[in-house]
């Protein structure tokens, strides 16, 4: 079924695969205040993009990452870029939102990424210890204050030393991927770049 249109197809039928394609903008944008050094993303989150998202999100429809991420292959020449990593890492989220949503939107993407690019997954190296208030809710400086101590890190030898790439799903100020980014490179990791779907 196409995650798009809903008609009998793969996960994006060729009338909708055109129409995405509008909005495809593969992207590395640099930090050079921040824990992570570079940001690659598909889409700018807008439009039907946004609103696949917030479906894949909050409306129970896993799927659509297979969606949104069947576009890399239209972009080889700039994926290439990620394949430089030892390792993928998700963001977590909280037992309680798991148990709620059914899934982790991220780890679904990191997943569909390492497979992708043939590179090794950790699932479980971060762990999310509070369910904290959505990001979403909040301004700028009340994200940055509303990650603090929220992540703990796992199995901190697998990352000494090691090339991390750090999966999200959306990318609004940054806020929750530089917390983990903190955590991963105080712990040893000797890069950590980001990946998202999209930037707000």
């Amino acid at each position: 079924m196409c995650g798009v249109c809903g008609k009998p197809s793969t996960y994006l039928c060729k009338k909708c695969e055109k129409k995405l394609s509008s909005y495809l903008f593969f992207k590395k944008d640099e930090y050079i205040e921040k824990y992570f050094t570079n940001h690659f993303y598909l889409f700018r989150y807008e439009g039907v993009i946004r609103n696949l998202i917030l479906n894949y999100k909050f409306n129970e429809k896993p799927y659509l990452y297979k969606t949104l991420l069947s576009f890399l292959k239209k972009c080889e020449k700039e994926y290439l870029q990620i394949d430089f990593y030892d390792i993928i890492v998700p963001v977590p989220i909280s037992k309680k939102r798991k148990l709620e949503r059914g899934y982790n939107q991220s780890d679904l993407v990191a997943k569909e990424l390492a497979n992708f690019l043939n590179l090794n997954l950790e699932s479980h190296i971060l762990l999310k210890n509070k369910n904290n208030k959505v990001q979403s809710s909040l301004d700028k400086i009340e994200r940055e204050e509303n990650v603090k101590g929220v992540y703990i890190l796992k199995k901190i030898n697998n990352i000494i030393d090691k090339n991390v790439l750090l999966v999200d799903d959306i990318f609004t100020t940054g806020a929750t991927l530089n917390e983990c980014s903190k955590i991963l490179k105080e712990a040893g990791a000797s890069q950590v770049d980001v990946f998202t779907i999209a930037k707000d």
